[in-house]
């Protein structure tokens, strides 16, 4: 009887007291166990165990942006910080496993604008952020409940929110500290520029998109070469994709390198439409491989722009403002959109004859990763943090890190070389946390809050000062700015440590210094330059050390083409959809399926396996239960009664649990998981616990019920981190010391991790006895033989030295011979397989003649290569088909490390 047929045992009274029922039922199992361990706080962190042990394992997990709904990606994202919580719960002495909630900034301002048919600017600051603070309330209550219905074993009483009081404090100190530490400065400059979202953005908030629009090739007209005056109607081509840019222009530029243009240089031309003369200068950053290789430059349309004003000290011309509308430098196109504009002012060219050509073009653009509007680069007054000083010092430190997979740390490497900004901070919005500055309207000066007096609001709270500390003025302006949202998400490590000013002690000290440096930082690939980055830069300059000792990066889910996710596309899955289907635990499973740093495809398969599991171990675990006394009387028997058998499972699994602490240690999930799926399923299900039942059919067997319970509760603490509902019940039904619904709550999650017992067995002589019995088992079947019909007779060659009775036992053979040497067996070439997608392409009109030759035995292999109808496959082209024939007296059966004679 296998462990799938548990239901079926022997006798009435065993189906009568059975404590399990046959169907494991996930509907009313995984919600009841959600509420239960929140009730119960199973996963409390547990400060004191940390501060006596002087350490906790601690996560700084990444605060999900209030912006929508949970999509598969979150599912994937939580449960693998989970499979690590989980993990560390049992081998450590504590885990802090938190939850934020980052419910500042533009993606919450956005939610509410498309939520209640808004926009912030029709409102004051204080109504706006109200308003912000009801809709993602709703959303965050809702996400709480998302991720408690998967089993995310959050510590529910360590949450924050990322506009809280507590947290704006967190993030204003941090600001006040760089600022004092000569790290941050207010500046007007070049400023990339949201004209969607009204604000500055920094950097890594942009991101590429493809674009279709048309390539213009425009005449300027040639006022002055190098050498004098230009003759009559001498023109030269500039090409653009932005003619609305026209306006701004002032200044062209030729490469150095570029003879035919040389007599350029020095010369003056004239803008075409808007008339302004501008030099031609010539410079080494021009890109003579697109367009004429004249290249007209604006202020601004790119960084290369902004480059060249502050090389050449060119003058300003502002010709976009905040909105993305034309200005009056624009002349007849103020007013107009930049889209807008740009058509006009096409068509305008093309009435005066300076439009050469317009031709389609694909190109690649900068856009807001916001909301998908192409930037422009303004000049404006914001707030910076200065880092392009001390990259060098942000790459050491990002080495200074164990980084899993390896591979990721490119990406943080290759971010940081390609710095071309220092970090802007400040935003031009509504919802987010107020910079704690005031500024002078005398003299400028910058007045910076109290430390004691944070979080304040300039905009609501009076200054610390009556008057200027510089000059005596008294009008103190409040600053209007708040802080980019990556600017607090980056505190995380420092929010969750508790990092506050002491005013006695005039240091900065952490509430709890037991998490800091924290053990992980899991999140995704996508974020590295974002979120990874931003922290490292923050808690190194508050710390003067790395915030992590270890980075575990994810890979982004993907649809069943391979294609991101995303609503525009109409290929998101929710969670909600996923588990209306399939159990929880069967979509943990999923999650733990691919290495970590891989991107994958959704795909039902690994679900449909993880839901077969469950049933697979809830079946093995009826079966045990059936099959073994109450755990109270199973005590541990002398080694030198252990059967051979049993000996070598629990030495089996002394070798899994070994493997298995390593692989969770190195985030190596899927490589965990399927190692104790098959081992579970192959080794103990079909192979010893059939071996087991059947000895303890026919008579008890101390050792045996020890080695099943031993295994058994092993399983189950293994299996829990991927599995925590499934487990749990069991664990509750068949282990565990107080009642179900008693206060405290006896969870598996709270066990300690399976170490080592130190058993030892000739591991390649029981999985090869196991091989035999296996064998012997589908011989009886195929043959119409019970199961326990008596074999007169069987020969074995194959190393089963210690396990000769345990297979004789278990498949009942009256004379169970050991060979020397292998039985004499004639090997015969049958034929050959032909790869025909590597033969086809090669051979064409010549594989008919291959067949035939093939078919005629007209073939010979040399060398490992097939000479066949004058020609010579490689070895990958084909694989020898061969038949083994075995002449003597009985039958031969043959296995992967074995060859047996029945009879």
């Amino acid at each position: 009887m296998s462990a799938d047929d548990a239901g079926a045992a022997d006798g009435p009274d065993a189906a009568a007291e059975e404590s399990l029922p046959t169907e494991y039922d996930p509907d009313a199992v995984e919600p009841k166990w959600q509420d239960r361990w929140v009730e119960a706080d199973t996963y409390a962190y547990d400060r004191e165990a940390a501060v006596d042990a002087d350490t906790a394992f601690s996560i700084d997990t990444p605060p999900p942006t209030v912006s929508g709904d949970l999509h598969m990606g979150h599912l994937y994202q939580f449960t693998l910080q989970d499979f690590v919580a989980r993990y560390h719960r049992m081998a450590d002495p504590a885990v802090y496993f938190p939850f934020g909630y980052d419910d500042n900034g533009i993606a919450s301002e956005r939610l509410t604008e498309r939520e209640l048919g808004i926009r912030h600017q029709n409102f004051t600051r204080r109504e706006f952020q109200e308003k912000c603070r009801e809709v993602c309330r709703d959303y965050e209550d809702a996400f709480t409940d998302d991720v408690q219905s998967l089993a995310v074993s959050v510590d529910w009483d360590n949450t924050y929110k990322t506009i809280s009081p507590s947290v704006r404090r967190v993030s204003q100190l941090s600001f006040i500290d760089l600022y004092e530490q000569g790290r941050e400065y207010r500046q007007r400059a070049p400023t990339i520029w949201c004209p969607d979202c009204e604000t500055a953005i920094s950097q890594v908030e942009q991101e590429d998109k493809h674009k279709s629009t048309l390539f213009n090739d425009i005449a300027f007209d040639l006022v002055e070469t190098g050498d004098g005056p230009a003759h009559d109607g001498a023109t030269f081509t500039i090409s653009t994709t932005r003619p609305e840019l026209l306006p701004a222009c002032v200044a062209v530029f030729v490469h150095p390198d570029d003879e035919d243009n040389q007599d350029l240089v020095g010369g003056t031309a004239e803008v075409p439409i808007f008339g302004q003369e501008v030099p031609i200068i010539a410079d080494e950053r021009v890109d003579q491989e697109t367009g004429s290789g004249i290249v007209m430059s604006c202020t601004f349309g790119d960084q290369t722009d902004i480059e060249w004003y502050q090389a050449h000290d060119l003058p300003l011309r502002i010709a976009i403002d905040e909105s993305g509308t034309m200005t009056d430098v624009a002349g007849d196109y103020q007013g107009l959109t930049t889209e807008e504009a740009r058509e006009a002012i096409i068509e305008d060219l093309d009435e005066t004859g300076a439009l050469v050509e317009s031709r389609d073009h694909q190109h690649t653009v900068q856009v807001h990763e916001r909301c998908e509007v192409e930037v422009e680069y303004l000049v404006t007054e914001q707030w910076y943090v200065e880092m392009l000083d001390k990259t060098d010092e942000y790459l050491d430190a990002g080495e200074g890190m164990e980084w899993y997979p390896e591979k990721m740390f490119t990406r943080y490497q290759h971010w940081i070389e390609g710095l071309e900004w220092d970090w802007c901070i400040s935003r031009q919005r509504d919802s987010g946390i107020p910079i704690p500055v005031w500024y002078c309207e005398d003299c400028g000066e910058t007045v910076m809050a109290d430390k004691a007096d944070l979080p304040v609001d300039p905009l609501a709270d009076d200054p610390p000062v009556d008057a200027c500390p510089e000059c005596g003025g008294s009008e103190l302006r409040p600053e209007e700015d708040v802080f980019d949202t990556w600017a607090t998400s980056s505190l995380t490590p420092l929010i969750n440590a508790g990092w506050d000013w002491d005013a006695e002690e005039e240091e900065f000290t952490m509430e709890r210094p037991e998490l800091y440096q924290f053990d992980l930082r899991p999140q995704g690939h996508d974020i590295i330059s974002f979120w990874l980055f931003h922290t490292v830069v923050k808690c190194y300059e508050h710390t003067g050390e790395v915030p992590f000792e270890s980075v575990m990066i994810n890979g982004m889910v993907l649809d069943e083409n391979r294609e991101a996710m995303s609503k525009s596309k109409g290929n998101v899955i929710p969670p909600s959809e996923v588990t209306e289907n399939f159990p929880v635990d069967a979509a943990r499973f999923w999650a733990a399926g691919t290495s970590i740093g891989d991107d994958f495809p959704y795909k039902e398969g690994d679900l449909e396996a993880g839901e077969r599991l469950l049933q697979k171990l809830w079946n093995a675990s009826r079966l045990i239960d059936q099959l073994t006394p109450a755990e109270g009387a199973i005590s541990e028997p002398a080694e030198a009664d252990l059967a051979a058998v049993d000996r070598w499972m629990l030495a089996e699994l002394d070798a899994t649990v070994a493997s298995l602490t390593e692989k969770f240690e190195d985030y190596e999930f899927s490589k965990a998981r399927n190692e104790l799926r098959s081992f579970f399923w192959n080794t103990f299900c079909d192979d010893y616990l059939e071996i087991a039942k059947q000895r303890l059919d026919e008579g008890g067997d101390p050792g045996t019920e020890y080695a099943l319970v031993t295994a058994h509760r092993t399983f189950l603490k293994l299996f829990a981190p991927f599995l925590p509902h499934v487990t749990e019940e069991l664990w509750q039904r068949l282990y565990a010391d107080d009642a179900e619904d008693s206060e405290d709550l006896d969870s598996v999650h709270t066990e300690d991790w399976p170490e080592t017992l130190g058993y030892e067995a000739d591991l390649e002589a029981g999985e090869t006895a196991m091989e035999v019995i296996a064998a012997l088992r589908r011989y009886k079947t195929d043959s119409g033989l019970a199961l326990n019909a008596d074999l007169d007779h069987v020969s074995v060659y194959g190393h089963v030295a210690g396990f000769e009775d345990a297979v004789a036992e278990a498949m009942h053979v009256g004379e169970l011979e050991i060979l020397d040497e292998a039985p004499e067996v004639t090997t015969e070439v049958t034929g050959v397989d032909l790869d025909y997608s590597l033969v086809g392409p090669e051979y064409g009109s010549e594989v008919g003649d291959i067949d035939a030759a093939i078919e005629a035995g007209e073939f010979e292999e040399v060398d490992g290569k097939l000479q066949v109808a004058g020609v010579e496959l490689d070895a990958e082209m084909f694989e020898i088909e061969e038949a083994r024939t075995y002449s003597g007296q009985g039958e031969m059966i043959e296995t992967e490390s074995a060859i047996l004679v029945v009879g």
